[in-house]
């Protein structure tokens, strides 16, 4: 994101300073919620297709996306025998959480009440309710018909959606723009799609994913160890494809844990800008890993990448 001033106040003090070097960009208080003027044309987003989570994962048989490409880099077989049904997926209570956060902080709360149940069994013997771990509280939630959250997994959200909303830069992001578009296109010899999780249409928004995370202090270490930039990079590539437009990318990062026992409550969020040039590395990454793809599919070879004998050395 090139570095911006405000041109109707060259003399006041800007509200924030958001970014470092050429990221660094002014906000006045007149930016926030600043109507859209004719000068400025916003990306039309009537690319994108609207369609149901369950829709877009049933054709993952028939398009690559962004987690399947994770799994042939970490290892070709794995995605192999994911793609055959021979690995089963398992969802966890962190995946329950981050997805329902998703749903609140990104489509709202008529949404998020909509897709999935708060609450739970009363134990008679206590007058408290039934822990999610619990064979009770699985018995139950088996009858509701979709997903449940528990008393204190639904306070966490709600701190959480409460966290980013105070958040000055998220909230920018978040002013204006459309939540789970769908894009698809044929990118490297494969057909490709992308759920993604905003896109704000205003110049320097851009694509912004939103993170939930366990500690905000480690977060862009676990950004590289978990490969977000392979993701990103993957989504932007196909957005280019479909738009002709090279889009700025952003990440929000809220916790889903608190530093110590008596923080409980407080739940830090962070915004982050993505270095183009970290984006074009993992930009060569995806497609050599594509191509590599292509490669298993023609020789019908799939390696784990450690077949070979290796040293480990006295350094």
């Amino acid at each position: 994101m090139p570095r911006q001033t405000n041109p109707h106040s060259p003399n006041r003090t800007p509200l924030v300073r958001l970014g470092q070097g050429d990221y660094t960009r002014e906000i006045h208080p007149g930016d926030l919620n600043r109507h859209v003027g004719a000068a400025v044309q916003p990306l039309d987003l009537g690319f994108l297709i609207s369609e149901p989570a369950n829709v877009y994962h049933a054709r993952a048989k028939d398009n690559l996306s962004s987690h399947a490409l994770k799994d042939f880099r970490w290892s070709p077989r794995f995605f192999r025998m994911k793609e055959l049904g021979l690995v089963a997926s398992r969802d966890s209570e962190a995946l329950l959480v981050g997805r329902a956060a998703h749903t609140l902080i990104l489509e709202g709360r008529t949404r998020y009440e909509t897709e999935y149940a708060i609450g739970g069994p009363i134990n008679p013997k206590t007058g408290k309710p039934f822990g999610s771990a619990t064979k009770a509280f699985g018995q139950w939630a088996e009858t509701i018909g979709k997903p449940v959250l528990d008393d204190t997994q639904a306070a966490l959200i709600e701190l959480m959606a409460a966290s980013v909303k105070e958040h000055l830069f998220a909230r920018e992001l978040l002013c204006e723009g459309v939540a789970e578009g769908v894009a698809r296109c044929d990118y490297i010899g494969h057909p490709c799609q992308v759920r993604l999780d905003w896109i704000n249409p205003l110049p320097g928004r851009g694509l912004v994913d939103l993170k939930t995370c366990e500690n905000l202090d480690f977060f862009e270490h676990d950004f590289r160890r978990l490969g977000y930039a392979n993701q990103l990079a993957f989504y932007r590539d196909i957005l280019e494809r479909v738009t002709g437009e090279l889009m700025p990318v952003h990440v929000i990062a809220v916790e889903k844990h608190t530093r110590e026992h008596w923080l409980d409550g407080f739940h830090r969020c962070g915004v982050w800008a993505i270095d183009t040039a970290l984006l074009d590395q993992a930009r060569s990454e995806n497609k050599s890993a594509m191509t590599e793809l292509t490669r298993c599919r023609q020789t019908g070879v799939w390696a784990t990448r450690f077949e070979s004998l290796r040293l480990i050395k006295n350094t």
